[in-house]
């Protein structure tokens, strides 16, 4: 029983108890990271635009779906069904893959634009992808224990 109390039980969080429950403080630090994905790579030059252009659509549904889903908890929506327990896991677990495709994508986009571009812009690309790196670890922490909360439910 120690993953589920360690989760913060086996249901979700509801009014602003959702800042203090762990993993669904994560929250917060993901909305953090993401948005600051979100303004770097809009800011930033686009060398590959393929590329940029799927971490900029990550970021963005992300930072949307992150949002949303905070609010509908901090209202109250779920209203403590189990069924959006499984939508909290099964997001988590996306965001997640979505964000390590991302992050990888825009190493390999800073990567080849070593050459041929200014030190500011270079930095720009390198400060989202560390940046990516961590909402990556942020959306897998909340992964692995949104999995340990449906399991338990």
């Amino acid at each position: 029983m120690a993953p589920a109390a360690a989760s913060g039980g086996s249901t979700l969080p509801s009014g602003f108890s959702v800042f203090v429950t762990f993993p669904d403080l994560l929250f917060i630090f993901e909305f953090i990271f993401g948005g600051l994905v979100w303004i770097l790579i809009a800011s930033s030059l686009v060398p590959i635009a393929l590329i940029q252009g799927w971490v900029m659509f990550v970021s963005v549904f992300c930072f949307v779906a992150t949002t949303s889903l905070m609010v509908m908890y901090i209202i109250g929506t779920h209203g403590g069904e189990t069924s959006w327990i499984t939508l909290d896991a099964a997001y988590h677990c996306v965001a997640a893959l979505f964000y390590l495709s991302a992050s990888v994508l825009e190493a390999l986009a800073t990567i080849m634009m070593y050459e041929g571009y200014t030190y500011k812009q270079y930095h720009e690309n390198i400060s989202a992808v560390v940046f990516a790196y961590v909402a990556t670890l942020l959306y897998v922490v909340h992964a692995v224990f949104s999995l340990i909360r449906w399991k338990s439910s």
